[in-house]
């Protein structure tokens, strides 16, 4: 499948809800996946969260996940003043894009706490209305970048879940192989290998 081809189809998937393997060149060196070997979702999706944790990193359902998001919008959604490349720094999320929660809500504590819809995307907005950011650049790694170019085409937003691609106990995957193996013992939707996409209805 051509590029031209690939991107809009896979920013339509996300866009779905559905859950991608995005496996691209080489392999990262590191304590995070970057875009070459990551799982991405909508974090706009208030179910995403859980069910990345329970029916694909298989680990307990609070368990945050971390943004990806592009650099030239990274000041849209985080109260962040420089590039985070890595996925290291911290960043509390914009005021606007969090809601007003009601008295109950506001009301809840322990495990309660963390299934309150508090931002626009729920999905990377931990308890204290913070999260891990990733802010992907042109420069360094122009096929994720695309991507999520594509889906901000898609949505109007240009950011992502973005997770290391394996299960909980296991490593990052290396190989197709490896990738394959993982999509398929998993609840995955969809795989993309550089540019050829396997459908998990299809396998």
């Amino acid at each position: 499948m051509t590029d031209d081809a690939l991107f809009p189809l896979i920013a339509g998937k996300l866009a779905g809800e559905n859950i991608v393997g995005w496996f691209q060149g080489r392999m990262e060196f590191g304590p995070r996946s970057l875009g070459n070997r990551s799982i991405l979702g909508d974090p706009h999706s208030a179910a995403m969260q859980q069910t990345l944790n329970l029916k694909i990193k298989y680990r307990e359902s609070f368990r945050p996940f971390a943004p990806a998001i592009l650099n030239e919008d990274v000041r849209e959604y985080f109260d962040l003043d420089t590039a985070s490349p890595y996925m290291l720094l911290v960043s509390d999320v914009t005021a606007d894009k969090l809601l007003s929660l009601s008295a109950e809500d506001q009301a809840k504590t322990g495990f309660e706490k963390l299934g309150v819809i508090r931002s626009d995307v729920p999905a990377i907005t931990h308890v204290d209305n913070s999260a891990r950011v990733q802010t992907v650049h042109i420069e360094t790694n122009p096929r994720f970048h695309r991507l999520l170019t594509s889906f901000k085409k898609e949505t109007g937003r240009g950011v992502l879940v973005n997770t290391s691609f394996n299960v909980r106990d296991e490593p990052i995957v290396c190989s197709p192989e490896d990738a394959y193996k993982c999509f398929m013992a998993t609840e995955m939707d969809v795989l993309v290998l550089g540019n050829y996409v396997l459908l998990k209805e299809q396998q």
